[in-house]
């Protein structure tokens, strides 16, 4: 095949990121975490003082702004306007408004535009995030839909916070993802679902090994 695509969806703390991180390793692909160009642009509004439900000032801030995605060892570097912000935007302040960014169809339109030009770059891409099979890569050549009980989900993301130095309540959490998944799947624009053609995959009672492993399978059997 002249050029790989995988796409791996799915909601917070299914795994998709860990995923698509080890398995682009695995296959010397790039890896593409669309959630950072969502995070950099509500970072970028929260830093403006934006009102968050004005899209005129939103869009202005997408098309103003001089935002730069970088891969490097293995991790998405974010930069805006010259600054890295590559920790600042996995701030809970900035995940609880990243729906404003992510609910508008003209905002989502633009950073469609921005990942796919990210992918072009390169002849073998693994791209995750919640509409990469539905939407922005509809032709990929293999598309994993990653899902997990709640319970799982929420230890997860509890955990990547821990390890990012933020104190975490766990019911409070659990209720700000049950939340999140709301949003997600019930958003007029590019909801979070399955592709048609998606390969489903629970991971709930697997390692991040035994996940990357089955989608290695696939990959596989690709012709």
């Amino acid at each position: 095949m002249d050029k790989l695509r995988i796409t791996i969806d799915g909601p917070a703390g299914s795994g998709k990121s860990s995923t698509a991180k080890l398995l682009a390793a695995k296959l010397n692909a790039l890896f593409l975490d669309t959630g950072a160009m969502y995070r950099a642009v509500t970072l970028a509004a929260m830093q403006s003082n934006c009102d968050l439900n004005d899209i005129a000032q939103l869009e202005n801030i997408i098309d103003e702004a001089n935002f730069e995605f970088k891969v490097k060892d293995g991790v998405m570097v974010v930069k805006i306007n010259g600054e890295n912000v590559t920790d600042k935007i996995r701030d809970p302040k900035v995940t609880a408004n990243v729906h404003y960014i992510a609910s508008q169809a003209s905002l989502r339109g633009r950073l469609v535009k921005l990942q796919r030009e990210f992918a072009a770059c390169s002849e073998k891409i693994v791209t995750e995030g919640r509409d990469q099979g539905t939407v922005v890569f509809p032709d990929a050549n293999l598309k994993i839909f990653l899902t997990a009980d709640n319970t799982q989900r929420t230890k997860r993301r509890a955990l990547e916070l821990a390890q990012n130095g933020y104190k975490v309540d766990i019911g409070s959490l659990q209720k700000e993802i049950e939340n999140r998944d709301l949003q997600d799947t019930s958003r007029k624009v590019a909801p979070l679902t399955p592709a048609k053609d998606a390969v489903l995959l629970d991971t709930t009672n697997l390692t991040l090994e035994q996940v990357v492993e089955e989608i290695l399978g696939l990959v596989k059997k690709l012709k």
